[in-house]
């Protein structure tokens, strides 16, 4: 089978300077498209490329299988759309493979025969003949390339680099790997380059990472119910690989209300190797019509769009099982949803604006002492701020769980209790403008996971649990009651060790006012001396 050779000697040799150097090409193609159509470009291209490798990946494993057998056979087999669907590998037609589009990055010119085709419409042509060959991709696939506001000399210089990219050595898998990196990386690049919109569709991966640590999703359906680009069920995968499990040991199941980015989902699910079929065939409002109504979960991972006002409510809804959430916001909406789904066991990680704490707007606080007084909150995170580029709304993370009593949650029993974790202080600025948390042993991650994971009694946790002042704090419902049902975390963990200086409070307060009253005397004497002199002027 004839290839195209990589031409290697000026390729990026590591894993950043490649994904630099492929954003700097692809950035070139930005040109009057807008944001969302240029994102969508230069994705379904890595897609494409993906669709490609795994396609030859797995031709060259049944080459070899096939070794000892007449040419014949051997070449009729490598064409059978089974040999390569029954392994969970893509069946892309000659036209839609990557040789083929590299071979003619400058395009078809005109003959007796034919018209001229851009790259653009081969691409195009490309799309069209993956979805129509793969029941999966149907609908799913961009197809804009040939448009007259893509620029096609700088489409194929594209086509061109990332064919004669070093992707990495090892074979098509880890060529596959760097490529799932290089499709998480555009999404970065993609949300901070869109600012709020790109919040829409990307959860930061410090986010996400640290859910999924607290929630160590070993196995068992994982469920997000505004699942974005898929970065959640993404992260899920990379914990089992980390600690060297089978990756189908979780089933993901999502929707997503945004089209294109229901889109990026499919595909970007599809690059890391995920079942995409959880995603349904199509988009679709949660609270409209849920995709998935029969399904409970073993794990819930969400980032739901903050404070929507506009969403479709039904006072009826069973959902509603701690209260009907007001019309003006679903935050409570959301929350109610995903408890709604979790298994007996089930346990959940819900990314949510500050104000779900504390707010009593609409009936919300009457919602929130349901749920504390249900014993189904386990945890409160506090985040610190700018963890969001796009938005200065501060955040926080609700954990759920259904069970808290010793089991397979930990060895623990939590019931009647609360953690409360004060994580505002962490993380570190990668930029003026955004925060992240330090991931590895010892890292903002790894304190925030273990401290959940020791209040557990989980196998997994370092050390024994203890409160620590200015950071955790496990609560009963009674101390909570007594607050309120406020789920501040500072309002519990108080102040830090170093910042308590040794004087009763009781004592510090009297002291404070006594010089605050001594002050407040002093200013009237003096007030009465000015007024006294000024008087003497007149």
């Amino acid at each position: 089978m004839a290839k195209v050779k990589a031409k290697a000697a000026d390729a990026p040799s590591t894993s950043k300077e490649l994904k630099d150097t492929l954003w700097k090409a692809a950035d070139k193609l930005r040109g009057s498209m807008d944001a969302s159509q240029y994102r969508d470009v230069v994705l379904g291209l890595v897609f494409l490329k993906y669709v490609s490798d795994a396609f030859d990946e797995r031709r060259e494993e049944l080459a070899a299988e096939l070794a000892s057998e007449p040419d014949d056979f051997i070449s009729e087999t490598l064409e059978e759309q089974d040999e390569y669907t029954g392994s969970g590998v893509f069946w892309v037609p000659r036209e839609c493979r990557w040789e083929y589009l590299a071979k003619h990055a400058k395009g078809i010119p005109a003959s007796a025969s034919n018209d001229a085709q851009s790259i653009g419409n081969l691409i195009d042509e490309a799309m069209r003949g993956l979805m129509d060959a793969n029941e999966s991709l149907r609908g799913v696939l961009p197809t804009m390339y040939g448009r007259e506001n893509v620029d096609q000399r700088r489409l194929g210089e594209l086509l061109d680099l990332f064919n004669s990219a070093r992707f990495a050595g090892g074979g098509a898998s880890k060529a596959r790997d760097l490529l799932g990196e290089v499709y998480e990386y555009f999404l970065d690049k993609f949300a901070k380059a869109e600012g709020k919109r790109g919040g829409e569709f990307y959860t930061p991966q410090s986010i996400v990472r640290t859910l999924v640590e607290v929630l160590e999703p070993h196995s068992g359906r994982v469920y997000d119910p505004c699942c974005g680009s898929g970065g959640m069920f993404v992260q899920a995968e990379k914990f089992l690989e980390r600690h060297h499990e089978d990756p189908t040991n979780i089933a993901v199941y999502g929707q997503e209300f945004n089209e294109r980015t229901w889109r990026m989902a499919k595909m970007n699910l599809a690059i890391h190797g995920i079942d995409t079929a959880g995603l349904g065939t199509v988009w679709q409002d949660t609270f409209a019509r849920d995709i998935h109504p029969d399904i409970k979960a073993d794990y819930v991972l969400a980032n739901p769009p903050f404070n929507i006002k506009d969403w479709v409510r039904r006072e009826d809804d069973p959902r509603w099982r701690y209260g009907v959430p007001p019309a003006r916001n679903a935050n409570y909406a959301w929350m109610q949803h995903i408890l709604s789904k979790l298994a007996p066991q089930g346990e959940a990680g819900v990314v949510m604006a500050n104000g779900t704490m504390t707010s009593n707007t609409g009936g919300e606080g009457g919602i929130r002492q349901a749920m504390v007084e249900a014993d189904v909150v386990s945890c409160i995170l506090a985040l610190p701020s700018q963890l969001f580029r796009g938005t200065q709304i501060p955040a926080c993370v609700w954990f759920f769980a259904k069970d808290k009593s010793a089991g397979k949650g930990g060895k623990t029993d939590r019931s009647g209790q609360v953690l409360f974790i004060d994580a505002r202080e962490l993380g570190h600025m990668i930029d003026r403008v955004e925060r992240t948390f330090s991931d590895g042993e010892g890292g903002d991650i790894d304190r925030i996971a273990n401290t959940f994971r020791a209040w557990r009694g989980r196998e997994s946790a370092v050390d024994e649990y203890r409160d620590v002042p200015g950071f955790c704090k496990s609560a009963t419902l009674d101390e909570i009651k007594a607050a309120g049902f406020a789920l501040t975390p500072g309002r519990y963990v108080g102040a830090a060790e170093g910042e308590v200086d040794g004087e009763p409070i009781e004592e510090k307060v009297a002291r404070l006012t006594k010089e605050l009253t001594g002050a407040l005397d002093k200013s009237v004497r003096l007030d009465s001396v000015v007024r006294e002199q000024l008087g003497r002027l007149v």
